[in-house]
């Protein structure tokens, strides 16, 4: 039987996760949520951007999607801006029995450490209530800063560090919040975006670095984070509007995690608006754009991972590997223990039931 599935936020990863959704025979989509008035009314089929007519029609808000009683609710809603919002909103759904897997609050990717306790505390408690589980994760923090590394750590006999890294132009990123409030790119140098207010980077990937210290079997000592900015030199057009010259055009960031005084566990990105930009700053392993995964220790890795798709670029196929990820992770989510679920106690996702031309998943042998 199909699991029920609605979907909240049809932005970014929202849609493409709705793509899925409409798709995949494993799931049965039963309603949309939206904050955009012009989406209102639309059928699920456009907004995926396919043509069909689902019958599936998008609605504002939570109400209508908790009423139409899914097994699991893909929240995909902003939550850079909103973590508040985004955490009440899932504590909503858990409560009211109602599995949850999503790309926000990013916090609950691994809260522990990174929220507050009381906060940690209010999910489990609606998750105990409804007798439901959630899974926040992504790409980065998501599967590139946790799934990967820990895949590689496992054949290694000793461990010195662990770094993963994004580097990325982001000149076709198409999300205004996110490239002018989030990360400040067209901000005046002195202007940084809100990522760079002090404790917002450690708090953002701070769940990434716990995560693989719980992994590790170590205890984070504290979270250093730093960061570099770089002007345009001309005015630069990129998919939400114009970089004037000797405004924010490129950014390197830097957040460890110091055991013992040392950076055993370091996440850092890299991001452009050209190619050109900073030439000496670490570069993709593709053009556009790559992840990166570099142990230290014996034996030592260097891992590089090269999204790409049909029907995008390198910016799309990232995000569509981000709405996989979240998607392929809801049978899973559905039969876990209640409580927050990380990608540390749920089973290793295999791909099941997604190769073409066989997508009707086979029992496991």
């Amino acid at each position: 039987m199909a699991i029920r599935v609605a979907l909240v936020g049809t932005g970014n990863c929202g849609r493409l996760a709705l793509l899925q959704l409409i798709e995949d025979p494993r799931f049965e989509l039963v309603a949309i949520g939206t904050s955009s008035a012009d989406k209102v009314g639309r059928d699920a089929g456009e907004l995926a951007g396919l043509d069909v007519a689902t019958g599936i029609t998008a609605t504002e808000g939570l109400d209508a999607v908790l009423a139409s009683r899914p097994d699991c609710l893909v929240y995909c809603a902003m939550g850079d801006t909103r973590p508040v919002e985004a955490t009440r909103d899932v504590t909503r759904a858990l409560s009211a029995g109602v599995n949850v897997v999503g790309s926000a609050p990013g916090g609950l990717q691994y809260p522990w450490g990174a929220m507050p306790e009381k906060a940690i505390a209010r999910v489990e408690e609606a998750a105990r209530q409804g007798n439901a589980s959630v899974f926040i994760t992504g790409v980065d923090p998501g599967f590139a800063t946790d799934l990967v590394p820990f895949a590689i750590a496992s054949t290694c006999q000793r461990i010195d560090q662990i770094k993963t890294m994004e580097i990325a132009d982001y000149a076709t990123y198409d999300g205004a919040e996110v490239m002018s409030v989030v990360m400040g790119f067209g901000n005046p140098m002195d202007q940084p975006g809100l990522l760079f207010y002090p404790g917002i980077l450690s708090a953002a990937w701070g769940t990434a670095i716990t995560m693989l210290a719980a992994g590790l079997g170590v205890q984070v000592d504290e979270i250093t984070e730093s960061y570099e900015l770089a002007p345009a030199p001309e005015d630069i057009e990129v998919a939400t509007g114009v970089i004037a010259a000797g405004t924010v055009a490129a950014m390197r960031f830097q957040i460890n995690g110091m055991v013992g005084g040392r950076p055993v566990i370091v996440v850092e990105h890299v991001t452009r608006v050209r190619e050109d930009l900073r030439p000496d700053w670490a570069q993709p392993a593709q053009p556009g754009g790559s992840y990166r995964v570099e142990i230290t220790g014996e034996p030592s890795y260097v891992v590089d991972i090269c999204p790409t798709s049909s029907r995008g670029d390198h910016n799309y196929a990232a995000i569509l590997a981000a709405a996989g990820r979240i998607v392929n992770a809801i049978p899973e989510v559905v039969a876990a223990p209640p409580g927050i679920r990380t990608t540390l106690d749920l089973p290793l996702g295999t791909g099941r039931g997604l190769l073409y031309g066989h997508h009707t998943p086979q029992p496991a042998q």
